[in-house]
């Protein structure tokens, strides 16, 4: 009797032991490749920094607000009723934080254009609209949604999809300036 638990004891001490080894090794190579995500500063921090640098403009800070409000294009809906076979290359699926969604754009001033998010039920695109081109600043699904993005030279596609369902956040500019149209099918 004595013997066997004196076997099933020097089999858990030499178990754990593998055990912290391995999760040792694994989080020592993990660190040196993946990273936290940027924490979010305090509203109030963030304000101080506002006051402390006016004149500097940043992606992650907006301006002070003005007097008189600037007019923005809304954008476009529009909905893909057939399933006809696309010819765009396909994307990698990339997954975030799950958001909850809303239905209205909002915008904020940036250095190379208007930074434009667009909420769907799927999830929210962000877009850097400048004057001939743009570019995707952030992509995220709505809880229990996953996510595709193409990019080309003259176009940006977001799609968002849960089982069936399909929300497609379109940013074409080759033809003139940037438009974003937003189709669910």
């Amino acid at each position: 009797m004595r013997r066997g638990l004196v076997h099933v004891l020097a089999w858990l001490l030499a178990t754990g032991a593998a055990v912290t080894l391995s999760w040792w090794g694994v989080h020592t190579v993990m660190a040196g490749t993946a990273y936290d995500p940027p924490r979010a500063l305090p509203i109030t921090a963030v304000e101080e920094t506002a006051q402390a640098s006016q004149s500097l403009a940043s992606s992650t800070s907006r301006p002070a607000p003005s007097d008189s409000p600037s007019p923005s294009p809304e954008p476009t809906e529009t909905a893909r009723t057939s399933r006809e076979p696309s010819t765009e290359p396909p994307g990698t699926p990339a997954s975030t934080a799950p958001k909850s969604p809303a239905s209205s754009p909002t915008s904020a001033g940036a250095s190379s254009g208007q930074v434009k998010s667009y909420d769907t039920k799927g999830g929210r695109a962000v877009f850097d609209l400048g004057p001939a081109s743009a570019s995707l600043v952030s992509a995220t699904p709505g809880a229990g949604w996953s996510m595709q993005v193409w990019k080309t030279e003259s176009w940006i596609r977001v799609e968002f999809t849960s089982g069936a369902d399909r929300v497609s956040v379109f940013c074409t500019w080759h033809d003139g300036p940037p438009r974003v149209e937003i189709g669910t099918y």
